[in-house]
């Protein structure tokens, strides 16, 4: 797979964190929701976290739009970003979402795989994420340094 692609999927993945952090801690003002947050995804875009419900991208929006500057101490790392698959104007990967101080999570400290399905043009859209629990061994041992 193209190291282009991997670039650009490496680089959306880790600005939409990027935005959560500055959203939730309260260091963007409101109206950069669109710009940094929606015009991202697809109007049909699901995310499934690791709870297992499904939440639409009205639902997450929603959420996440409530959240604004509602934890200065939030944190996120991205690690293990991998393309899985290029195909038809397409790419599916995964990576590891890692939070430190998450209010809307247990344990507050935690980490996820996730795998992202983006349609690629312009720029990459999100259509769908699926997020599971890493082993609780795993959350245990961090590291939580960032």
């Amino acid at each position: 797979m193209g190291s282009e692609v991997e670039v650009a999927v490496r680089r959306e993945i880790e600005a939409l964190h990027e935005f959560f952090v500055a959203w939730f801690s309260g260091a963007l003002a409101v109206d950069a929701f669109e710009a940094g947050f929606l015009s991202r995804f697809d109007a049909d875009f699901l995310l499934i976290p690791p709870a297992g419900n499904l939440l639409s991208l009205d639902q997450l929006a929603a959420g996440v739009r409530r959240a604004h500057a509602t934890n200065r101490e939030f944190r996120i790392a991205i690690r293990n970003v991998k393309v899985r698959r290029t195909f038809d104007g397409h790419v599916l990967a995964t990576y590891e979402e890692w939070q430190r101080n998450a209010l809307a999570s247990w344990p507050s400290d935690n980490g996820r795989t996730a795998t992202v399905f983006f349609e690629v043009g312009d720029s990459l859209r999100w259509l769908h994420i699926h997020e599971t629990w890493l082993p609780a061994e795993t959350m245990q041992a961090g590291p939580y340094d960032f």
